[in-house]
């Protein structure tokens, strides 16, 4: 299930790819290299090597020592950034101020982690992979700092080196200082420049700029080919890489929005003053963080034709709970019951939490998803099928998320999306409808998957969810279109996350004897 404002745990395969273009441009003499924290016997650069004199106390700025610790998590643990950050600065006693800078400097070095390892393999004259896991990401924050913050350029080269002292040894501080002295030399302009001048292809030029793997870069093209609208690349890498807003969804029938209004779900409105902590406390659980094209998705499942009372509808992949939320407020409202259904105790468990604000008898199931459709067939009216999926659509949010995907994770997400698309029609009542969403604009994982589907099915007919969703918002979107009428929403067209959509139906009774007769 990808990754988003509303479902940050999200299981995703995870698998290292360092996105580095790591001999990027010309290189140092080697009599100019950094001596302190060279490679010997068999060592990392910029790793503490036998016996120490114990290092004088380094003070580091809290704020500075919580981004740090957020890129040690995110390397070392595939932790994910948007789960650990605010409890590290909650633990710290962050100021707003501070927790502000910690924000910043962590998600800004994770979403440009490939250029800045360029960078530091240039300033180095040699391989980030040489280089201690440690003192590499004190090197990645500083950069960040250097190059794309108004933090003054001792500040930023004294507090990392301070950082590395205190965490890896003095040669390791020495090795780091020497690096981010020669980065703090030249401008952001000629760093680019710089790197950008070894790059083999335009799109490695691009992704090197973009701070994006040259496979994603290639991806979301074609997805906007599809539209027809290729010439939009720039900008959405451009709104990859920007700080997304904080969405608020106020659960329909138990809270009302608040201003300001995002422009096109009903139940969407931006955090006051940022932080919505206060505002989703004091609200018990009907206000949430949950991005606006999620809440779409959602709505657009219940406004896909006439509610009729006594419906069942199922949330077949809700881990890790805010959609399944939406979909309840919404069937409180008319008389219709919802299941849920997550295979991961755990995340069944956030479900249930997620379901507390709604006064519903919710029954939270915990099978595997692929085989739900037999021991459940025919029984649901409509059902919500969010795929598990690479999370490309929401890196933004998940900026780290960039680096850890591969081509390969494509490739063993698709057979599983289409396994559950399956399941779920097989789960449908006549007539019924499943909305598949993903949060991913990969062709492979959105269109792709659909197309599969519906090739071994003759009970199934594809609704225009353009049309569903221009009934759904508030005021006109921009919807590109591929003729099939499916949805693919854009941040930096619609300002949410990148997500699919496509219902389908499932033929009623009468039909479904015709067609059995005509084959007859």
């Amino acid at each position: 299930m990808s990754g988003r404002q509303d479902d940050g745990a999200r299981r995703e395969p995870r698998r290292g790819e360092s996105g580095r273009g790591s001999r990027s441009g010309p290189s140092t003499p080697r009599d100019q290299r950094p001596r302190d924290g060279q490679a010997r016997g068999g060592k990392r650069d910029g790793q503490s090597r036998g016996p120490q004199r114990t290092a004088p106390q380094r003070t580091v700025q809290p704020a500075r020592r919580v981004a740090y610790d957020v890129l040690r998590a995110v390397s070392e643990s595939d932790a994910y950034a948007n789960l650990i950050l605010p409890a590290a600065i909650a633990d710290a006693g962050l100021t707003p101020q501070d927790a502000a800078l910690a924000t910043e400097l962590a998600y800004g070095t994770l979403r440009r982690r490939g250029t800045y390892d360029a960078i530091i393999a240039a300033a180095a004259d040699r391989p980030v992979e040489e280089i201690d896991a440690g003192v590499l990401d004190a090197l990645r924050l500083a950069t960040h700092q250097l190059l794309a913050t108004r933090v003054a350029s001792h500040a930023a080269v004294n507090e990392s080196v301070n950082i590395v002292a205190a965490t890896q040894g003095g040669g390791a501080s020495s090795f780091a200082n020497a690096v981010l002295r020669r980065i703090s030399r030249e401008t952001p302009g000629e760093w680019e420049q710089r790197i950008e001048s070894s790059a083999r292809s335009d799109d490695e030029r691009l992704a090197l700029r973009s701070a994006h793997p040259v496979w994603v870069i290639r991806a979301l093209r074609r997805a906007l080919a599809a539209e027809g609208r290729v010439e939009e690349l720039d900008d959405l890498l451009d709104a990859d890489n920007a700080s997304p807003e904080v969405t608020l969804v106020a659960l329909p029938g138990l809270a009302e929005p608040g201003e300001p209004r995002r422009p096109y779900a009903p139940t969407a409105y931006g955090s006051p003053g940022g932080d919505p902590h206060h505002v989703i406390a004091s609200s018990g659980g009907t206000v949430r963080v949950q991005d606006e094209g999620s809440q779409l998705v959602a709505l657009a499942l219940a406004e896909a034709a006439p509610i009729r009372s006594g419906e069942r509808w199922l949330d077949l992949c809700a881990g890790p709970g805010g959609k399944t939320a939406l979909l309840a407020a919404v069937a409180r409202q008319h008389d219709v019951s919802l299941e849920a259904n997550e295979v991961v105790p755990t995340r069944a468990r956030l479900v249930r939490n997620a379901l507390r604000a709604v006064p519903a008898d919710v029954v939270v199931h915990e099978e595997d998803g692929r085989t739900f459709g037999t021991s459940h067939a025919g029984q649901f009216d409509r059902i919500l099928v969010d795929a598990p999926c690479t999370g490309l659509g929401a890196l933004r949010r998940r900026p780290e998320a960039r680096w850890r995907k591969t081509p390969g994770d494509v490739a063993e997400l698709v057979p599983l999306q289409v396994e559950l698309l399956s399941a779920a029609l097989d789960a449908l009542a006549p007539g019924g409808i499943v909305a598949y969403a993903t949060c991913s604009p990969h062709l492979a994982e959105t269109t792709g998957v659909v197309q599969e589907v519906l090739r071994s099915r003759t009970d199934i007919t594809e609704l225009d969810a353009r049309a569903v969703l221009e009934g759904v918002v508030t005021s006109p979107i921009d919807l590109g279109s591929d003729g099939t009428g499916r949805v693919q929403l854009w941040p930096h067209r619609h300002g949410t996350d990148a997500m699919f959509l496509a219902l389908l139906r499932r033929a009623d009774t009468d039909q479904r004897d015709a067609s059995a007769e005509q084959g007859d």
